[in-house]
């Protein structure tokens, strides 16, 4: 048997943290199996631009590099993969349903049953439907039509026995029949609910193993109940813990955003976000730029393989040791059996230092390339950029070191980009280390006399002609250092300073010195 998994995603135009971490866990299974992982579209709005509004899902996965054996933009012997497109194959279902007695249609109005539920909360019983608007005959339907009711279909669910389930994750569940309501399956206006439409389409795709969230542990009776009504073999299920908010043991979800970032981790990531966002002078939605949102990682910088490291362990663990996997090693190791049944907590820290430390072991080429399309986004940078890019950013990387985070920090040295009469200098810094520093001017306009004169023009020299420079004014060190870092990057603080000016080089060092002591 080859193993099938599907992520089935509703097209609303982000990828939740949450339901990343499930498409990667049905991923992981089908791959280590030797297997298929299709992406189907639970859709149902016939008028909406499917297209448009999935697209940033698609890209969320492209990034990511999960991707699909069959769905949209790949196609496959088993679609269309779209439920909107699948309208036919569902009122096929129905009619079955109906003809062998498993579902009904019903004309009892909301209030109706709202009444009947009610009722039973006063007697202190359990509410079970008591069918009395039930139609099972066409001759019955003509009766409650004519008294301008609307009619639905409801499933006929047993009201004795149980459901006994070996969940891979849970292990086994039993559900009692007399627990579960008569639930619609087609509404009035002839459109089907997702429990069909799930059943008949992980039977059309030839869906293995149904690895997904615990909130559709309830869901499950009735989906194998409608399954075996039409003889189909139900699928394995996995049900997944669910991802809980930081450190708490309620979900995450997206429209909690002032909650989280009352976490100090939680309220830092974003903030390291938005000041990216503002250097790329991005226009930021706040539904989409959030940290519960996969989207905002890829907008700051994070590398994918250190995000998907990171919702790997966020409900699994090979042991007590191990935390960092190559793809391989992820697809290697996965198993179902070392899925946990608690709650996982979304930590930021924790999710950070994973990004920290896959930044850093990356080869100078890699960074270089990662970073070098957020200077093209900011304009700092022409696209496709010079010949000489490369090499000049590789310098900057390096000197910079682990200050490069993400790759949205390299924006933090957009003053090795600009023109030397456009640099930006930060005021308060201009007016602290040279307009107001007693003397600062002087010395540094002697110390620029000694810079054109340097040579070679590289780190350890010019260290050392600071250093003779400091000894020779009988100062400390941090009367002129100061006042050249302010007038050669604009800013209070940056790596090294020799390295700084070495990257610039000398003309350039030399002529903002000269502008910054014109301000």
């Amino acid at each position: 048997m080859t193993v099938r998994t599907r992520f089935a995603p509703s097209p609303t135009g982000y990828l939740h943290i949450g339901g990343v971490r499930t498409a990667l866990f049905n991923w992981l299974f089908a791959k280590g199996q030797g297997g298929q992982f299709i992406l189907r579209v639970d859709d149902t709005d016939q008028q909406r631009n499917v297209e448009a509004a999935l697209e940033p899902i698609l890209h969320g996965f492209r990034w990511l590099g999960l991707d699909w054996d069959e769905g949209p933009q790949v196609g496959g012997p088993h679609g269309p993969y779209y439920q909107s497109q699948r309208a036919e194959k569902y009122q096929a279902t129905v009619d079955a349903l109906l003809a062998s007695g498993a579902a009904y249609r019903d004309f009892a109005s909301t209030e109706e049953i709202q009444a009947e539920r009610e009722q039973a909360q006063q007697n202190g019983t359990h509410f079970t439907y008591s069918r009395r608007w039930m139609a099972e005959t066409e001759a019955e339907a003509e009766k409650f039509q004519a008294e301008g009711r609307q009619g639905v279909v409801r499933l006929k669910m047993p009201r004795e026995g149980e459901l006994v389930l070996q969940d891979l994750v849970r292990g086994e569940v039993r559900f009692q029949w007399a627990g579960e309501q008569d639930h619609v399956i087609q509404r009035a206006d002839g459109s089907c609910l997702y429990h069909l439409a799930t059943v008949v389409d992980d039977q059309d795709m030839q869906i293995t193993h149904v690895i997904r969230a615990e909130e559709h542990l309830s869901n499950t009776p009735r989906q194998v109940f409608i399954a075996q009504q039409l003889g189909y073999s139900p699928p394995e299920f996995a049900h997944l813990p669910y991802v809980a908010e930081p450190g708490s043991k309620n979900k995450l979800s997206k429209r909690k955003l002032d909650k989280y970032l009352k976490n100090r981790d939680f309220a830092q990531l974003k903030k390291h976000g938005e000041a990216i966002a503002e250097r790329l002078q991005m226009a930021v939605d706040a539904d989409m730029f959030n940290p519960v949102i996969v989207d905002f990682y890829e907008q700051i910088g994070f590398l994918p393989d250190a995000v998907l490291n990171y919702l790997l362990l966020l409900g699994w663990s090979l042991d007590d040791q191990t935390e960092e996997f190559s793809r391989a090693e992820m697809i290697e190791h996965f198993s179902l059996e070392r899925v946990n049944k608690a709650p996982a907590s979304f930590d930021p820290q924790k999710l950070w230092s994973f990004q920290d430390r896959a930044m850093q072991q990356l080869p100078t080429k890699q960074k270089v390339a990662r970073v070098l399309p957020f200077l093209q986004k900011s304009g700092y940078v022409a696209d496709p950029p010079p010949c000489d890019t490369g090499p000049y950013l590789a310098k900057i990387v390096e000197a910079a070191g682990d200050r490069i985070k993400v790759a949205g920090d390299i924006l933090d040295y957009a003053d090795f980009f600009t023109t030397d009469d456009s640099l930006v200098y930060e005021q308060k810094t201009l007016d602290k280390r040279l307009r107001n520093a007693e003397g600062a001017a002087d010395l540094l306009t002697r110390f620029s006399q000694q810079l054109a004169e340097t040579e070679p023009f590289e780190p350890e020299t010019l260290e050392r002609e600071l250093k003779a420079f400091v000894e020779t004014e009988g100062i400390k060190i941090g009367q002129i250092i100061h006042a050249l870092r302010v007038a050669i990057t604009g800013k209070a603080v940056g790596f090294g300073m020799f390295e700084t000016l070495a990257i610039l080089g000398r003309e350039r060092c030399l002529a903002r010195i000269e502008r910054a002591l014109a301000e």
